[in-house]
């Protein structure tokens, strides 16, 4: 059954992150940082079945190499509390073929991201374990169109009723503020973000035959009176799957027998607010 999951966080250097340690990571590769000299081999990891650079048509060519791409990054923030990337992680329906993913992940990535100008890191991980999934890196700053890397703040100076900056004696500077140039890092691009991965996903869902779809909204808002499951994780799923009883595959089999009584439940009631509504037509009020 589909399940949706499009999870996004931030990788900072204030936290002790590095782009391309998180590049690495997700690609298994082995990529040296030249901010800081520390060498990431990840190339020993398995289940990484496809990646790729995504870039807009004006980013410099040699941005394809992730090495190349994620030192630029890292040596364009000069910040000791940078925000190096955004990272995007998305469950991919295990219903698709391995080829109908790949598309799915590529158009959701192109419309959404590199088409707005940040250049993405592609990776998807499949260890045949039913959790097919996607790390999507993007860069916090847009490439510009002469191919140079654009600006995540720009100054807004303060104006006095008449129009006209108003100087600091004390600071020797105009006020001024710092606001976002690209409106990326809002609270509303989030809902937006999780939203199209819904609709791009449920529209290859459709293409391919499948019934299921997937709903980025919480069971709350959807009005859905479930109780939800459990995620397996890796180690529960391959246990159950050889026939082991895990205690999260307990919990999620008595979700499944609840969550179909209620089902029943609420046939039975709207059987039964239909029942009494012709009772009342038929019968004349006392």
């Amino acid at each position: 059954m589909a399940i949706y999951h499009c999870s996004i966080k931030i990788v900072s250097r204030g936290k002790g992150k590095s782009a391309v340690a998180a590049a690495a990571y997700r690609a298994g590769e082995l990529i040296k940082n030249e901010y800081d000299g520390i060498t990431h081999d990840y190339t020993s990891k398995g289940g990484v079945v496809a990646r790729a650079i995504l870039l807009p048509e004006y980013a410099p060519p040699e941005y394809q190499d992730r090495t190349t791409l994620w030192n630029a990054v890292e040596k364009i923030e000069k910040a000791k509390n940078a925000q190096l990337a955004r990272e995007i992680e998305i469950g991919i329906p295990a219903e698709l073929t391995y080829m109908q993913q790949l598309n799915l992940v590529h158009e959701f990535v192109r419309k959404n991201f590199v088409d707005k100008g940040m250049c993405a890191d592609v990776c998807i991980h499949d260890k045949g374990d039913g959790n097919p999934h996607a790390h999507i890196l993007l860069t916090m700053r847009p490439i510009e169109q002469d191919g140079t890397w654009g600006a995540k703040q720009r100054k807004e100076y303060t104006l006095d009723e008449n129009g006209n900056k108003i100087y600091d004696p004390i600071k020797r500077q105009y006020q001024c503020k710092s606001v976002p140039a690209t409106g990326w890092s809002e609270h509303s691009k989030v809902e937006e973000w999780r939203a199209a991965w819904a609709e791009t996903a449920n529209h290859f869902l459709e293409q391919a035959g499948h019934a299921e779809r997937i709903d980025h909204r919480s069971d709350e808002r959807q009005e859905i009176d479930i109780v939800p499951t459990v995620h397996l994780g890796v180690a529960a799923f391959q246990m159950e799957r050889r026939g082991i009883v895990t205690e999260r595959g307990d919990m999620n089999r008595e979700a499944a027998v609840t969550n179909s009584e209620i089902r029943q439940l609420k046939v039975w009631i709207s059987k039964l607010r239909d029942w009494l509504k012709t009772e009342i037509a038929d019968k004349p009020p006392t």
